[in-house]
């Protein structure tokens, strides 16, 4: 019986459940998604070489950004977010915001925002949590406790 059930699993991919786009669609889909999408390794580098073109913004509150904040970001917390607190912002420049990590959307929201008021922007996946997983510099007042998200 236990021999028929693995059998029946086998023969079945839960992956292949829904079929697979194309691979022009999919093509489309990853280019698409990366036009709007960084990672904590590509924010680490830019920042590291100096690159002029990017502007990384924590979304987080005030006091989570004073405790530990990527090296060099500035603070505009989402619900703060309007015409007057990015007027000092280019908006030739790209905007990349991050919040807690994935199971915060933050920078989401922050990011809708930003498009909205016509500025260049990404979210990078991840947050702080992943920035600090990766062993990024951080800086705050808090970077040397245990990193514990709120």
């Amino acid at each position: 019986m236990a021999t028929q059930a693995a059998e029946v699993v086998a023969k079945h991919s839960f992956v292949n459940e829904v079929k697979p786009g194309s691979s022009a669609d999919a093509l489309e889909f990853f280019r698409a998604k990366l036009n709007f999408e960084t990672d904590c390794s590509d924010v680490k580098l830019d920042l590291e070489r100096g690159r002029p073109d990017v502007i990384v913004i924590d979304t987080r509150i005030r006091d989570a950004y004073d405790a530990r904040h990527i090296k060099g970001a500035i603070n505009l917390p989402t619900r703060s977010i309007s015409a007057e607190t990015t007027a000092h912002l280019s908006k030739d420049k790209t905007l990349v915001v991050y919040c807690w990590g994935p199971g915060c959307n933050g920078a989401t929201k922050a990011a809708v925002r930003l498009a909205e008021l016509g500025f260049k922007v990404k979210e990078m996946i991840g947050g702080i949590d992943y920035w600090i997983r990766e062993g990024s510099p951080v800086e705050g007042n808090a970077i040397f406790k245990p990193f514990v998200i709120e």
